[in-house]
């Protein structure tokens, strides 16, 4: 039996961490680990996503996923996504990640080339035989990858007994419940995780059948998604959802800059604990002088909606 409880809860995308120069900032990196740690989250998604994966070379995210796990190994769970525009590539990183001791690695399918089912599964179970002592994730986000995890594709990837979660981060809730029944019918009631990937729909997710969450603007506001995840524990469905409301208004606010999502967050976080972590990498845009009340108005929110709990 799979040991699935050191999934279940909630698990901030971790964030790129760059100096002035936009190189990596290993001390940036170890503070946000640090910071996590002390905000009491289940674990770390390293190197998706907010990540910045497909921006960063092979050596970065290996300097990078060596400065959290310096930071958090024993003390998170962290997974780490080493999905790569080529095979060789991806496999060099799931070999890392099992060498420093992650708990599971992760991959979302190729992308660019829509590819057939089974080169997307070779992908998946040639990363998972590199790391052959390591849980593999499936990183399902269809409105980015171009590709989405259909039942045929799950089923095939589940013959792999080092499978043992979904991440996704389609739009649809139905679809946790689908690739939960067809993880439980191959793996047995408890040993089998899909996590709720849309931060906007965390509480929706969860009650679906989500057994966590892993989401890009939980590590800047993680009070939140806790308080959420801990109502949900208890069946108190409308506090959560209350909350949920309040995190997808700051969602909403922040998108709104003219500066990417994460670009916003990291100055967030610099702002209210004094985080150095850099701006976003080219070609995704950084924050302007007219986001300057964006961010101020979506700190408040932040700040006023922990003053609640």
């Amino acid at each position: 039996m799979k040991d699935i409880k050191k999934y279940q809860g909630v698990i901030p995308a971790f964030y790129a961490c760059y100096d002035a120069e936009g190189n990596i900032s290993v001390e940036g990196v170890k503070a946000l680990t640090r910071h996590l740690i002390a905000k009491g989250v289940k674990g770390v998604y390293v190197g998706g996503s907010s990540g910045e994966c497909i921006y960063q070379h092979v050596d970065e995210r290996k300097t990078v996923l060596e400065a959290v796990m310096s930071e958090a190994k024993g003390k998170l769970t962290v997974i780490a996504h080493v999905g790569c525009n080529n095979t060789a590539d991806s496999m060099e990183l799931a070999r890392h990640a099992e060498s420093v001791g992650v708990d599971a690695i992760a991959s979302i399918p190729p992308i660019y080339f829509h590819l057939p089912e089974y080169a997307i599964a070779k992908y998946w179970n040639d990363m998972s035989a590199a790391a052959p002592n390591t849980e593999f994730v499936i990183y399902n986000i269809p409105q980015l990858a171009g590709t989405a995890l259909t039942m045929s594709l799950l089923n095939e990837m589940l013959k792999n007994p080092n499978v043992v979660a979904v991440k996704n981060s389609s739009m649809p809730t139905q679809d946790i419940q689908m690739f939960k029944d067809a993880g439980i019918a191959a793996r047995g009631e408890g040993n089998f995780v899909v996590f709720n990937g849309p931060d906007e729909q965390f509480v929706s997710g969860r009650v679906i059948g989500a057994d966590g969450g892993i989401g890009g603007t939980y590590a800047v506001m993680p009070e939140l998604y806790l308080a959420m995840n801990a109502y949900l524990e208890k069946g108190e469905i409308a506090k959560a959802r209350a909350i949920q409301y309040e995190a997808n208004r700051i969602i909403y606010k922040m998108c709104s800059a003219h500066g990417n999502l994460y670009a916003v967050q990291k100055e967030i976080l610099r702002r209210m604990y004094g985080l150095e972590l850099g701006s976003v990498r080219a070609p995704m845009p950084g924050l302007i002088p007219e986001d300057e009340p964006i961010v101020a108005e979506a700190q408040a929110m932040i700040e006023a909606a922990i003053a609640k709990l």
